[in-house]
């Protein structure tokens, strides 16, 4: 009785061993291009794109963090009979680049393939010019990838 004891504890303890090994090697879903929804802030509730993560951390933010470009004023609905000055008007969005604790996105299962503003990282967030540029060159991506039709769930208001 006691051999078969000693062998099922021997069994137990391979099977704890195996899943500690696995949560050290859990996959990362959190990349670039991942579709986010911001949970915390003055942009709870908004959507938003990864554009760069730091799983990590850094010296200055020693948490996982990541680089997020969103939709702050998403475009209104627009119909094919309404006038092209019309359309325009309705179809502007108000856009923001901002880091945020991993704590404070939900991921879902959605991802859009945008081009990355050249030398963007934490530091071009925090100076005003270069944030501002960065800002730019994300309208400008997020406006074609728009008016192209594809990823109309990111373009469209939260109903909750």
């Amino acid at each position: 009785y006691e051999k078969r004891k000693k062998k099922k504890n021997n069994k137990y303890t391979k099977k704890m061993a195996a899943k500690k090994a696995t949560k050290s090697n859990q996959t990362k879903f959190l990349k670039p291009g991942k579709t986010v929804i911001i949970l915390q802030g003055r942009y709870a509730g908004k959507k938003a794109i990864i554009m760069k993560n730091y799983d990590d951390g850094t010296k200055k933010r020693p948490y996982g963090h990541a680089i997020v470009a969103g939709i702050e004023r998403y475009p209104r609905s627009v119909h094919k009979a309404m006038p092209r000055s019309k359309i325009v008007r309705r179809s502007k969005m108000k856009h923001f680049v901002k880091v945020v604790n991993y704590n404070h996105l939900m991921p879902t299962r959605y991802g859009v393939e945008l081009a990355l503003p050249k030398n963007l990282n934490a530091e071009t967030v925090e100076d005003p010019t270069q944030k501002k540029e960065a800002t730019k060159q994300i309208k400008e991506a997020l406006y074609k990838r728009y008016v192209s039709g594809k990823s109309k769930w990111f373009f469209s208001k939260l109903a909750f």
